[in-house]
C-alpha cells in the first residue's frame, strides 16, 4: 500500500522561518526551470529557419532572387540564430537578476545561496534527503568517485552511514531517518568546525541532481517517491535478478519482504506517473 496522503511537515532552520524556506525553494525552481531555456531557444530557431526559407522561396516568382543575392541559403540561418540566439540570451540575463535577488535576500540571512546545507539539513524534507542519498549509493556502486564526494562535502554522507537501498531500510518520517539527518547534521558541523566547507552548487547540480532544498507538495513527493525507489529497483534487479523471488540468496524473511515492498510501490507510483518536477 503506497501512502500517498499527506507530506510530512518541513524541517527548518529557525521555527516558523517560512521566508527563509520560500527562498530556497524559488532557488531551485529558478534553477529547474533554467534547463529548458535551450531547448526553448533551439525550438524557435529552427522554426524561424524553416519559416525564413519558405518566405524566401516564396519571394522569388514575385521579386526575383537579385535582392537575396549569394546571400539566399545564408539568411534562413541567420534569422535562425538571431531568433534562437536572442532568446537563449534573454533567457539567460533574466535568469542572472532573478537569481541574484534571491542570493542577496539570502546573504542578508546569512546563509549562503551555492551551499544550501552549509548549515544543516533544515530546508530538505525527508523524501529529498532520502532521494539524494539513493543517488550517492548508486554513484558509489557504478564508480562515480568524483561525484560521489560532492554529495559527501555537501551532505555530510558516508559510506558508512546505516542506510541501504536495494531494498531501502528506511523511509520518511520516522526514528531510522531522525537518525540519520543527525549524523549527517554533526558531520557537516565538524566540517565547519575543521574550517572545511561544501562545494558551491549552482543550475548545473541542480538539474542533474535536483540538490537545492524543494518544496513538498504532493506531486512533488510522488515523484521523489518514485525516484528513489527506481533506484532501489534497479539494484534490487542487478544484484537478485529478475527472477528475486527464487533467488536463495534472499535471506532472511524482512530482507525478501523489504524487496517486494519496494517493487510493489514503485509499480504503483509508476502507475500514477506523477510530474517529474514541481
Amino acid at each position: 500500500m503506497v501512502r500517498i496522503g499527506l507530506v510530512q511537515r518541513p524541517r527548518t532552520p529557525v521555527e516558523g522561518d517560512e521566508d527563509t524556506l520560500a527562498l530556497w525553494y524559488e532557488l531551485a525552481r529558478l534553477y529547474a526551470e533554467s534547463g529548458g531555456g535551450a531547448q526553448r531557444a533551439t525550438k524557435l530557431g529552427f522554426a524561424s529557419v524553416c519559416t525564413a526559407g519558405a518566405l524566401v522561396l516564396l519571394s522569388a516568382p514575385v521579386f526575383g532572387t537579385a535582392w537575396a543575392g549569394p546571400f539566399a541559403a545564408a539568411i534562413p540561418v541567420a534569422v535562425g540564430l538571431l531568433s534562437g540566439g536572442g532568446l537563449f540570451l534573454w533567457q539567460r540575463s533574466r535568469l542572472r537578476r532573478r537569481t541574484a535577488v534571491l542570493r542577496e535576500r539570502l546573504a542578508e540571512r546569512g546563509l549562503d545561496a551555492a551551499r544550501p546545507a552549509r548549515d544543516g539539513l533544515g530546508a530538505y524534507y525527508d523524501a529529498q534527503l532520502i532521494l539524494l542519498r539513493s543517488e550517492y549509493e548508486y554513484l558509489r556502486i557504478v564508480g562515480a568517485g568524483k561525484t560521489a564526494r560532492l554529495f559527501e562535502e555537501t551532505f555530510g554522507f558516508t559510506p558508512e552511514d546505516p542506510f541501504e537501498t536495494g531494498p531501502l531500510n528506511v523511509v520518511p518520517d520516522t526514528p531510522e531517518m531522525e537518525v540519520l539527518r543527525g549524523r549527517w547534521e554533526r558531520r557537516i558541523y565538524s566540517g565547519k568546525q575543521r574550517g572545511v566547507g561544501p562545494p558551491a552548487l549552482g543550475p548545473h547540480e541542480e538539474l542533474t541532481y535536483r540538490i537545492f532544498p524543494r518544496e513538498m507538495t504532493v506531486p512533488a513527493e510522488l515523484s521523489m517517491r518514485r525516484a528513489y525507489l527506481g533506484i532501489s529497483r534497479r539494484l534490487i534487479l542487478k544484484r537478485y535478478g529478475a527472477n528475486h523471488r527464487r533467488e536463495p540468496g534472499l535471506r532472511p524473511e524482512d530482507l525478501r519482504q523489504g524487496v517486494e515492498r519496494d517493487l510493489r510501490e514503485y509499480e504503483a507510483l509508476s502507475r500514477r506517473r506523477p510530474p517529474r518536477r514541481s
